[in-house]
């Protein structure tokens, strides 16, 4: 990698950081056809909120969608809405805890949250850990490099090194000239493909608090 593409990779999940929120599209795959998860995430608090439609046979997930680090709460619905409405429903949300592994969509939804950081990550170490770069692609319009994460010895990392999210092989970037990230391509050991998460897929809305959430027994 160059100095210039080691920089970038670097920056990236601080860039997100800085720009406090992203909308985001998550493709998750399993083995009954997958979810598509149309969200924004806070990158100050650590926090999504967004649209699950599934594909294929999988439609039991349908609904809305709130998490954090810790914590999944979903609101069910037969049909739901194209784009998260701005003022959630006050009722009908159940919460569980989210889990850091043997689940794709809490893998998927922890690994989103993980790519942003209030600080740079060390550009020194990122080569030294396996960070390599694969080659140019254009995203919606942007012109990208291709780049592949660190790795550790327990499986795929975010830049950060963080191995929590249940990440199982290469953690591929795509950013721009400017350090943006554009999407990201992620292995998850309980899934049969990569978790594609694209970047500025609709317009970012702010990530609202969500009163009245139930607890599941």
């Amino acid at each position: 990698m160059t100095s210039d593409e080691v920089n970038r990779l670097a920056v990236t999940r601080f860039l997100n950081y800085q720009a406090e929120g992203r909308a985001v599209t998550l493709n998750v795959p399993n083995v009954d056809g997958g979810l598509v998860i149309t969200a924004s995430v806070d990158y100050r608090t650590h926090t999504g909120y967004g649209v699950v439609r599934g594909t294929g046979r999988d439609t039991s997930s349908d609904g809305l969608i709130r998490w954090t680090a810790t914590t999944v709460l979903v609101h069910p619905m037969a049909d739901p809405p194209d784009v998260v409405p701005a003022s959630p429903p006050e009722s009908g949300w159940y919460s569980r805890p989210l889990l850091t592994s043997g689940m794709t969509l809490d893998s998927a939804l922890a690994i989103v949250l993980d790519l942003g950081s209030d600080r740079p990550d060390n550009a020194a170490l990122l080569p030294q850990n396996g960070a390599t770069w694969v080659g140019h692609e254009q995203v919606r319009g942007h012109r990208t490099d291709i780049m592949n994460g660190p790795r550790a010895e327990s499986g795929a990392e975010v830049p950060g090194g963080d191995t929590s999210t249940g990440t199982s092989g290469t953690v591929r970037y795509w950013i721009g000239s400017d350090g943006t990230m554009y999407r990201v391509e992620a292995g998850i050991a309980s899934a049969p493909e990569p978790v594609v998460i694209d970047f500025d897929t609709q317009a970012h809305v702010p990530v609202p608090p969500l009163p009245g959430a139930t607890p599941t027994p």
